[in-house]
């Protein structure tokens, strides 16, 4: 495979793409609300360098609203469960605006208890999952969040794709310093880095991924053309996954990776799964500032000789985003115009 010339690029302001995004959205068919949700998420997404969920997603998510397997005008409904259990009800639309209309409970839950769960069914989560807790640490609070999505990942030992990627994200706050935050999958890498290999024609490292017939490849379009990815660690990332799968799905009410079926609804992509999220509060426990001992963590791990900390090179490609613009393939920047004037 020969991988694709690096296309010419050019710089957009943030708050320009973000809005392109709004208006590509809504005109597609989403609720105002929803659009700017969605574009905030998209477009903080590809200002932070987290390409495989950026404007590359755009067409999956307009393939899947075209389609009718996700409502982009979806109200979701939110539920008091309990002192410290949220759940809320996406009803078959996207994570993120259901999120969004209970973070402030989930906030308010936490620090009163010290802890609390918010568990969201019927949603589709399109994005990365960084987000959805990077804000909880700007508050103060330890956040957690896990997601499934579509069947695969070939479960170790298995034979045939079962598990999503399932990825799970943690942010921690810090005296002084932005919030300590990694986002990963329990596969061996993102399902969105795969079909980015196979469009620039990259080959994969080596034990990530099988083929149709469940024989090791390097070859992305062979992984995405009936074959899975492997979990990260053999059976210890796939007992991370088959805990989001737990967590996740059937804790929430949602939907397994392996058990929505979407066949009839051509050009669907986005997974109809779940998503829990646990926001903790630090200032219930005792001793030193949590904040300041994170700063203290990070320090002696830079003193143990780790030369890159979780989530640093993403915000340093954010500071340079904001000052100097998202860089976007001059093609792609000119495509997402005329979709969100179509």
């Amino acid at each position: 495979m020969t991988a694709e010339a690096t296309p010419p690029c050019q710089r957009v302001a943030f708050g320009q793409l973000r809005d392109t995004l709004a208006r590509l959205f809504e005109r597609h068919g989403t609720s105002g609300e929803v659009a700017a949700i969605l574009a905030d998420n998209c477009a903080s997404a590809e200002r932070d360098g987290a390409h495989s969920h950026g404007v590359f997603r755009i067409p999956g998510y307009l393939s899947s609203l075209a389609s009718g397997w996700v409502d982009g005008r979806a109200v979701p409904e939110v539920q008091d469960s309990a002192p410290g259990f949220i759940a809320v009800d996406a009803r078959n639309g996207f994570a993120q605006p259901a999120y969004a209309a209970a973070r402030d409970l989930l906030v308010a839950k936490a620090r009163a208890n010290g802890i609390a769960l918010l568990a969201i069914r019927n949603s589709h989560h399109f994005a990365a999952l960084w987000p959805d807790v990077e804000p909880l640490a700007e508050q103060g609070l330890v956040g957690l969040a896990l997601v499934n999505s579509m069947a695969c990942v070939v479960p170790h030992g298995g034979t045939r794709p079962l598990f999503g990627t399932n990825p799970i994200a943690f942010a921690a706050p810090r005296d002084g310093h932005p919030p300590l935050v990694f986002d990963l999958a329990t596969s061996a890498m993102a399902h969105g880095d795969v079909q980015i290999a196979a469009r620039e024609g990259r080959l994969l490292p080596p034990a990530h991924g099988v083929d149709a017939a469940g024989q090791p490849t390097c070859d992305p379009r062979a992984v995405l053309d009936g074959g899975a990815l492997l979990p990260f660690g053999g059976h210890k990332g796939s007992a991370l996954s088959m805990m989001v799968e737990l967590l996740a799905a059937a804790l929430t009410g949602g939907h397994f990776s392996f058990d929505f079926d979407w066949s009839g609804h051509p050009g669907a992509q986005t997974p109809r799964t779940g998503e829990l999220i646990i926001a903790i509060d630090p200032a219930k426990s005792a001793g030193r500032s949590f904040a300041q001992r994170c700063n203290d963590l990070v320090a002696a791990m830079a003193d143990a000789g780790q030369q890159r900390q979780p989530g640093r090179q993403r915000q340093r490609q954010r500071a340079q985003s904001l000052r100097e613009g998202v860089a976007l393939p001059v093609a792609t920047w000119a495509e997402l115009q005329r979709l969100a004037a179509a």
